[in-house]
């Protein structure tokens, strides 16, 4: 069983940035993503890696913003969102998944996190 915790979430200004932690309890090797829901919107990729940690993947409207990478030493896996806009204002979940290859759909993944709110004002 894996437990994930985020944090890291809050309120900034358009053109800031925010880094997101997840915190992995139980084993290393995971596939692992961050997805985001908007209120009235159905669950989005954000980005993922593969179980090794590497190949890293996003989703089209956040790519050259947003950076996935993880720390195997702290079972850490980590967000850093530049450049933020106001369509970028969700709740983010981090999530980890059976299997080798990155996986884009919600359904791919077996555990999540609570979320943490991300806010970015205009």
């Amino acid at each position: 069983q894996v437990q994930l915790v985020e944090s890291g979430g809050g309120l900034v200004q358009a053109g800031g940035s925010l880094r997101l932690s997840c915190a992995v309890s139980g084993r290393s090797f995971y596939v692992m993503g961050w997805f985001r829901q908007a209120p009235g919107k159905e669950r989005q990729f954000v980005a993922g890696l593969n179980w090794a940690g590497s190949s890293p993947a996003y989703g089209d409207s956040v790519k050259g913003r947003f950076t996935i990478s993880r720390d195997s030493a702290k079972n850490t896996l980590y967000l850093q969102m530049n450049s933020l806009k106001p369509e970028d204002t969700a709740v983010y979940y981090c999530a980890a998944g059976a299997g080798a290859n990155v996986a884009y759909t919600a359904s791919d993944y077996h555990s999540w996190g609570q979320g943490t709110q991300v806010t970015v004002s205009s």
